[in-house]
């Protein structure tokens, strides 16, 4: 894993295994982030984006398969490593089940749990490079038809979807008002409509507010372009 996929968010109660998992993660290179609970966990893991989440069985709040439901149903495709002291056979199918990606019980050894990361890892990263198109802090899910910035979702409606898609499949570059109403809408050039500056003033107003620079840009007498600073 590289750059921003080695981040990793670990789930974890016990102060004692918390602070030697984040200790030993940052030594071999990971930029660690830590939730105590099942309810930092679902608010950290909505807000940024992880290489892969390592996650207790056994939360103090919410049980940590509960978590990882609720994150699954909240479109968080992030791998899953459950570690737990629960090592049964239906233990560990109910968590696969849950929407885990991998197993691995306690005590374990440290070099195991650096395997399975790695190999989470590259999973997380090949799915992402195939499936998602990133423009800055933009992610745009090809599959879950769904959109975020910093890890927050983005409402919007499907052909707001659709124009989103084509800027960000043409990052960089101008796109005209033909273009778009040729690609988005299989229209003509119709030069009385003004639908595509009602959707781009739309898709503008729920990517870009708010945010610390924006993305959707307006090059004057010609159409748009979508690109992050630098």
């Amino acid at each position: 894993m590289t750059g921003a996929h080695r981040r990793i968010l670990v789930v974890e109660d016990d102060p004692e295994t918390a602070d030697q998992l984040v200790e030993e993660l940052t030594i071999s290179g990971y930029e660690v982030d830590l939730a105590a609970n099942g309810r930092e966990a679902l608010s950290q893991g909505a807000a940024r984006d992880y290489a892969v989440i390592t996650i207790d069985r056994m939360l103090p709040d919410i049980d940590g398969i509960a978590v990882m439901r609720q994150m699954r149903d909240d479109g968080i495709a992030v791998p899953f490593l459950i570690i737990s002291a629960l090592g049964e056979v239906d233990d560990r199918v109910r968590g696969l089940r849950a929407g885990g990606d991998d197993y691995l019980v306690k005590p374990f050894s440290f070099v195991e749990l650096l395997a399975r990361l790695e190999a989470l890892g590259r999973r997380s990263e090949t799915v992402a490079k195939e499936t998602i198109l990133r423009v800055g802090d933009l992610a745009v899910d090809l599959i879950a038809r769904t959109a975020s910035r910093r890890g927050r979702k983005i409402p919007l409606l499907p052909k707001e979807f659709q124009l989103l898609e084509y800027l960000a499949r043409n990052e960089g570059r101008v796109v005209s008002r033909a273009m778009l109403l040729q690609h988005v809408w299989d229209l003509h050039f119709d030069p009385s409509t003004n639908i595509i500056d009602v959707y781009v003033g739309r898709v503008r107003r729920k990517v870009d507010d708010q945010q610390a620079y924006p993305l959707i840009h307006t090059i004057r007498g010609i159409g748009y372009c979508l690109r992050a600073p630098g």
